[in-house]
């Protein structure tokens, strides 16, 4: 019987090359995003997949994604918790509340209604029992770019999302991991190449590696028995500032 997965922010970047990788390794799947055309886009890439277009922040919109995910597959294998969205570089104070909360509300939020959703379906599925969550956390889990409180704040939360469910899912066979991320190629890092702000105040150009590594990684996350996990990968462009001083 084929798996079943779930890919959130699966119009562009990373949850496109994760979602046809997933494909590729014989998922039936789940495609979410804001974007309809974009969704339909990455589907053309994955035999039988179906686009279902959702705000992730709207409760009601998760509740309706999910049911239609039991009704069209029956049960569900794999969610990957990957929609993400950034507010404006600007200090702190320079915020709107509207701008914290947009971030807040897909990041976390998001995540957090789309991993209860996920529970309810894989604490009372059979054959096999549980399922598998894969949260994407980005390398602003451990350390925050300048200007990106928003951000970075909903990414520190993942982690800890990530291992209460790691820890609550276990008595139900429900395994949950996250990986770091730091630097994919996609339209969000483009502009690194011309250079993006440091924290010493400079500008300077940062390397980027192919969004497909990443999907590699979550394949691999993906793949292993419930009796085994990946609590957390970092996968990054080995040689851009993050370890050590820099």
């Amino acid at each position: 019987m084929a798996k079943t997965a779930l890919v959130t922010g699966a119009g562009s970047g990373i949850g496109r090359a994760v979602a046809a990788a997933l494909a590729a390794e014989g998922y039936t799947l789940a495609l979410t995003g804001r974007r309809a055309a974009a969704l339909e886009e990455t589907a053309l890439a994955c035999p039988g997949a179906l686009a279902l277009p959702a705000d992730i922040s709207d409760p009601a919109a998760v509740k309706q994604l999910f049911a239609r995910i039991k009704d069209s597959f029956g049960r569900l294998d794999l969610l990957f918790n990957n929609a993400g969205a950034t507010a404006r570089p600007a200090p702190l104070e320079e915020l709107s509340f509207a701008e914290w909360q947009a971030v807040i509300g897909v990041n976390l939020t998001g995540a957090f209604l789309c991993a209860q959703e996920a529970l309810r379906l894989m604490k009372a599925q059979t054959n096999p029992h549980g399922g598998r969550i894969i949260n994407n956390g980005s390398v602003s889990a451990h350390v925050p770019r300048p200007n990106s409180a928003p951000y970075t704040a909903t990414k520190h939360a993942l982690t800890g999302l990530t291992k209460s469910l790691a820890l609550d899912g276990r008595a139900f066979d429900i395994t949950c991991g996250q990986i770091d991320i730091g630097n994919a190629e996609t339209p969000l890092t483009a502009g690194m190449a011309a250079g993006v702000p440091q924290a010493d105040g400079r500008n300077a150009a940062e390397p980027t590696f192919p969004a497909r590594d990443v999907a590699r990684a979550v394949v691999y996350m993906a793949s292993l028995p419930p009796d085994a996990n990946v609590l957390f990968m970092t996968v990054m462009a080995n040689k851009m500032p993050f370890v050590g001083r820099g």
